[in-house]
């Protein structure tokens, strides 16, 4: 018995090597899927580009996107076909060698706004562009651009339904990310909202040919499932969130699915949800096909500091203690990196779990411990002191300000839980460390990059809804003060009809899951505003603007009405040259509803069930977002040897911050860089920036080889493909930035910016 245990033992030992290798030898030539592939790495194997040559990379083509829109999209390229989002929220599908039109479907406002997701049949006779529009999931035909009329009702599944909730009371649900296809599944997540009693963020796997509901996993688990005693009884019925509103990714050979999960609601008090709370703010493992749960790891128990998994889990091999291991990797808002075996979950190195604060605030009940990985270092910082304020761009006063605040606050660490009318630091904060779009891998060889995230939040909890001082109504938070002028008025109108009216519409209602803005500045305080505006929040990408941009919008927002009467005309977009597709249909399928139920957003939520031993009061508190708070770098991209569990390099990402370099600062990195990256076999890693630069880094120093200019700036993932044997790299140029280059100028009164996407390629001989 003995040796015919050692044979089976050394048949599992060869199994798993030849597993691996089998990971490592797989040919990563497409990018047909969001994130380069299944398992999301942004890794190529295509070889023509090199570091020998990458500084003869030329503009092969050019897009224009003919509008004023700026998208977060990731082009995707199936053959030699690629499908962009352009033309004021419509989906083209463009010659992927040249970037001429072929056809047009016009009208998708309300389109999940960073990419889509392709599916083909096995003997490649149906082809589907699946995305989510206004809360529906919808089918088209890939090839012509027309409904799916057999997908769901009329083309189109309603994502309210099936979530145990009145579907008449259920405002958000789809997310801002496409999903992932796995077979002849549509794995999906969700964006539920944030506020008390938003919806539950189950998982769901969808069939591509019906739309049918194939699993559902209850992330909020209901009695008799595992993790059902983490929470409250009955706590099913009103706590939400939980949800994969970030990226998935998926192990196609072992049909394991990673899912990595957001904060229960609400974010920062979590009374009505006593215990550790699974399985919020975790990674969850799951049999893609059946949606068995196969292994979990929870980041942070009951989270109070939204500190959302959002980044793509990585997959790569290792070797370790003498053998190949095959791991997945999560990188978190804490700055913490998580590695894991990827069958069984084993942490590849020691996670242990520490002690942490204690909430005074009442009924709160944070929880005693939470995990703390060791070996491997933190990519982001983690403690904010006095002498990490910023010494540029905050006047001497404001420096003093903030040295005094953060003297003052409540600071014990990571995991300080926010406090009653006085103030509580969290680094990271709600921004990160990683975020959506910030992480790659070689699978090969055990490297990850990750792109880090400086931007620490101060909460401070009230019984006020932000906006609300004083327990003033909705409609009279904002501090009196003297009337705007119309000069500015217009100005700030200026502003939000360059950078705004796209997701937030030409009447402020609002588009698809984009919140609506009617009277938002009363609703919500001028600082609260301001930290959004500059820090981004979920799909919405942060914005450059100057003091004078930034006080005429948030004048505007406080006002539309009165600077809907100065309305200036709205720049002129960029016009295309090249030959214009076919427009095969408009609006959405038959069976969505365009514009569907709007969210008004916020943190409030409707009130409790009838009945439940539920608090009889909520606390609140703003996002606290500091954007210009710490010293740089703002932003960094790290990259990691997980052979040994250690940093390998780091530098700062995304180019210079102006304001910063003008006051003498140097190598400060970008703020709030969160855009794909994409690593190639030659040893290259390309990022793409809000600065209005594409680089190209030696992925084993971290050296610059090769800055070329982009017409503005960048979000979203490029692309990398290859047509005709020749190799392209496709860059979404869309953002409106103070660093777009060429013939764009974002102040007010300056023209657009030529926003684009831009293919690079060598030369041809």
């Amino acid at each position: 018995m003995r040796r015919i245990a050692l044979v089976v033992g050394g048949v599992l030992v060869v199994w798993l090597a030849v597993a691996s290798v089998g990971q490592r030898a797989l040919e990563r030539k497409t990018w047909s899927d969001h994130g380069g592939g299944p398992d999301n790495a942004r890794y190529t194997t295509l070889d023509r580009i090199t570091k020998d040559n990458v500084n003869k990379l030329e503009v092969a083509w050019t897009y224009p996107t003919s509008d004023n829109v700026s998208y977060v999209w990731g082009p995707i390229v199936v053959d030699d076909t690629m499908y962009v989002l352009a033309r004021n929220q419509s989906l083209v599908a463009l010659d992927a060698t040249t970037g001429k039109e072929r056809w047009v479907h016009e009208g998708l406002q309300g389109i999940a706004p960073r990419g889509i997701n392709y599916w083909q049949s096995a003997d490649g006779t149906e082809r589907r562009l699946l995305f989510q529009r206004y809360h529906y999931l919808e089918a088209l035909d890939a090839r012509t651009g027309l409904p799916v009329l057999t997908f769901g009702n009329q083309g189109a599944v309603n994502l309210r339904e099936g979530l145990r909730r009145d579907v008449s009371t259920v405002g958000r649900a789809q997310s801002s990310n496409p999903g992932k296809i796995f077979e002849d599944l549509l794995l999906l997540g969700s964006a539920t909202g944030e506020n008390y009693m938003a919806m539950p963020g189950d998982i769901r796997a969808f069939d591509v040919r019906t739309g049918k509901i194939v699993w559902q996993f209850h992330t909020i688990p209901l009695p008799g499932e595992f993790g059902y005693d983490t929470w409250p009884p009955d706590a099913y019925k009103y706590v939400g969130g939980a949800n994969v509103w970030g990226e998935i990714t998926v192990d196609a050979q072992r049909g394991i699915a990673y899912f990595p999960t957001g904060s229960p609601t609400y974010d920062y008090y979590g009374a009505d949800r006593h215990g550790a709370n699974l399985f919020g703010t975790s990674l969850i493992a799951l049999d893609a096909r059946t949606g068995k749960r196969l292994w979990h790891f929870q980041m942070v128990h009951h989270d109070l500091w939204d500190y959302d998994n959002a980044a793509a889990p990585q997959l790569t091999t290792i070797q370790h203690e003498g053998r190949a291991r095959d791991v997945v990797v999560q990188a978190g808002k804490t700055g913490f990196l998580y590695v894991f075996d990827r069958v069984t979950g084993e942490p590849i190195w020691p996670i242990e779990e520490r002690p942490v604060p204690p909430s005074d605030v009442p009924g709160e009940a944070a929880w005693p411990t939470q995990p703390f990985p060791t070996i491997v270092p933190p990519f982001t910082p983690q403690t904010l002191s006095a002498d990490d304020v910023n010494p540029y761009v905050l006047t001497p006063e404001e420096q003093e300000v903030w040295r005094t605040r953060i003297a003052n606050a409540r600071n014990l660490g990571l995991f300080t839980p926010p406090a009653i009318g006085v103030d509580t630091v969290a680094i990271p904060g709600a921004q990160g460390g990683a975020n959506w779009g910030t992480t790659a891998a070689n699978p090969t060889n055990g490297t990850f990059y990750v792109l880090g995230i400086t931007v620490p939040s101060i909460y401070k909890l009230s019984l006020d809804p932000p906006g609300r001082a004083g327990g003033a109504p909705a409609g009279r938070g904002r501090a009196a003060g003297p009337a705007a002028s119309p000069g500015e008025l217009a100005a700030g109108l200026a502003v939000y009809q360059q950078r705004c009216v796209a997701c937030h519409g030409t009447d402020l209602r609002g588009i698809g899951t984009v919140p609506a803005l009617v009277d938002v500045g009363m609703r919500v305080g001028p600082e609260t505003l301001r930290e959004i505006i500059t820090g981004g929040r979920l799909s919405m990408p942060p914005a450059s603007l100057t003091a004078t941009e930034m006080s005429s919008l948030l004048a505007f927002l406080a006002s539309p009405g009165a600077a809907a009467a100065a309305a200036p005309p709205l720049p002129p977009p960029a016009t295309s040259t090249t030959d214009r597709g076919p427009v095969v249909a408009s609006g959405g399928t038959p069976g969505s509803r365009a514009g569907g139920a709007r969210s008004a957003g916020g943190m409030v939520g409707p009130d409790y069930p009838a009945g439940l031993p539920v608090p009889s009061i909520r606390y609140y508190t703003d996002y606290g977002m500091q954007n210009s708070l710490v010293k740089p770098p703002y932003s960094t991209l790290t990259a990691y040897d997980l052979n040994t569990g250690r940093i390998k390099w780091q530098v700062p990402a995304g180019g210079d911050e102006p304001r910063a370099v003008a006051e003498g600062a140097s190598n400060t990195g970008y703020p709030r860089v969160r855009t794909g990256i994409v690593t190639t076999t030659t040893g290259l890693l390309f990022q793409a920036g809000l600065d209005g630069k594409l680089r190209a880094y030696d992925a084993e120093t971290g050296e610059v080889l090769w800055t070329t200019d982009l017409p503005a700036g960048s979000a979203g993932i490029p692309a990398m493909y290859e047509v005709g044997g020749r190799q392209y790299f496709v860059v979404n140029a869309t953002q409106s930035t103070g660093a777009a280059r060429g013939n764009a100028s974002d102040g007010v009164g300056g023209s657009a910016p030529a926003r684009a996407y831009v293919a690079f390629a060598l030369p041809v001989d």
